[in-house]
């Protein structure tokens, strides 16, 4: 089961979306991995020769951590403790997985349900150079009043996106971008009505008013509603390549926990010493992504000295204080000292799901990157590890 998570979303463990991209060897498009998966549950994940990327334990690692809730990760066949998996290099583009718990099937089974949550639109002004909060007060009063008021939609946002440069050398540096975002259940609402209002503002707004967006019709939108059903109502078959459905005889559910064992890293304290402001980036890695309506954001180190801190540092209160719109959700930290990890999930960050999201990034995607360039007080004794490692 966790060979299948390293391998579930491809490249992601070969080298994609890695965060370190100076480890990467060259930039071509990574090869897919491959598990040879050993009898006693081990599993060495690697790649074919020749192909792109690199897989490392970071890249392994970070795949690992993407997007996971706590350290037991349900499957209708059984639950894997991510709190026992060990990742060890095993040679050039090779990285061993061993000593993985597992636990007995749960009685619930985790289930997707999706539905039509109604209908949206969205219009982006563009705000170039000086005073751009002033423009977008300006524009966002002038368009909902000319709406009837933002009370007449189920929902109405306003984002600004972005800041002009100090003393922009181009166009592209010196505009922001409001984003005027409507949901209703009611289509022709949120249709060209909305749309309209806001071209029709062109010429009687802010200094330099123009839109990114042509005037368009409403989309539907749809809500994804995780939920838990009991494993005996499932009926779990196999589809064979002839349409030929096989039953399958479910796992025996709920049973004894294993006893999971303790990590085998053995901590040294936090560095102290000298700080230098830097961004956190600098030394540790990060993968993010959705789950339902939360996301998650693993946090990883890539020496126990780095790990120490991280742990005694990123509480819950500097991680919202780094992620300001965590601040009001709820936030939840599970220590993975085998793999050197921190993993947070924020609950409600993504609102109704993916596609609901009114957010820039509603699948989360990027929240780990965010949280990699705040600025923060590193020891300088990780900063110079780093340098030693080639980092």
């Amino acid at each position: 089961m966790v060979a299948g998570h390293v391998l579930e979303c491809g490249t992601q463990a070969t080298g994609g979306n890695y965060a370190f991209i100076d480890e990467l060897p060259d930039r071509r498009l990574p090869g897919f991995p491959v598990a040879e998966v050993h009898q006693d549950g081990s599993a060495v994940v690697t790649k074919h020769q020749g192909t792109g990327g690199l897989v490392s334990v970071g890249t392994v690692t970070a795949q690992l951590l993407y997007e996971i809730g706590g350290p037991a990760y349900q499957n209708p066949d059984v639950v894997a403790r991510f709190d026992t998996v060990r990742v060890e290099p095993a040679g050039p583009d090779r990285v061993l997985l061993r000593g993985t718990r597992g636990e007995p099937a749960p009685r619930r089974l985790k289930v997707g349900i999706n539905y039509l949550g109604g209908f949206r639109n969205s219009m982006s002004f563009v705000l170039t150079g000086l005073d751009v909060e002033a423009k977008a007060a300006m524009v966002t009063a002038a368009l909902f009043e000319r709406l009837g008021g933002r009370e007449r939609f189920q929902t109405a946002e306003a984002r600004l996106v972005g800041r002009p440069a100090d003393d922009p050398a181009t166009a592209e540096e010196a505009v922001a971008e409001l984003r005027v975002t409507v949901k209703d259940p009611d289509p022709a609402k949120v249709g060209r009505a909305f749309s309209n209002a806001a071209i029709e503002l062109a010429l009687a707004s802010y200094p330099g008013c123009y839109t990114t967006t042509p005037p368009g019709d409403a989309s539907p939108y749809g809500v994804y509603w995780p939920a838990l059903v009991a494993a005996d109502a499932v009926e779990q078959v196999v589809v064979t390549h002839t349409g030929e459905r096989l039953p399958v005889k479910p796992a025996p559910a709920g049973g004894r926990p294993a006893a999971v064992a303790p990590a085998e890293v053995t901590l040294p304290a936090p560095p102290g010493g000298p700080t230098v402001r830097a961004p956190l980036g600098r030394v540790f890695g990060a993968r993010s992504g959705d789950k339902g309506g939360d996301a998650n954001l693993g946090v990883w180190a890539r020496s126990p000295q780095a790990y120490a801190w991280l742990a005694d540092h990123l509480t819950v209160e500097r991680f919202r204080a780094l992620l300001p719109e965590a601040q009001k959700l709820e936030v939840r930290r599970h220590p993975l000292p085998n793999l050197l990890a921190l993993n947070f999930v924020v609950v409600g960050l993504l609102g109704e799901g993916t596609s609901s999201s009114t957010r820039i990034d509603p699948q989360a995607k990027g929240l780990g990157e965010w949280l990699r360039a705040r600025v923060v007080d590193l020891p300088v004794a990780l900063l110079e590890q780093q340098e030693q490692q080639g980092g």
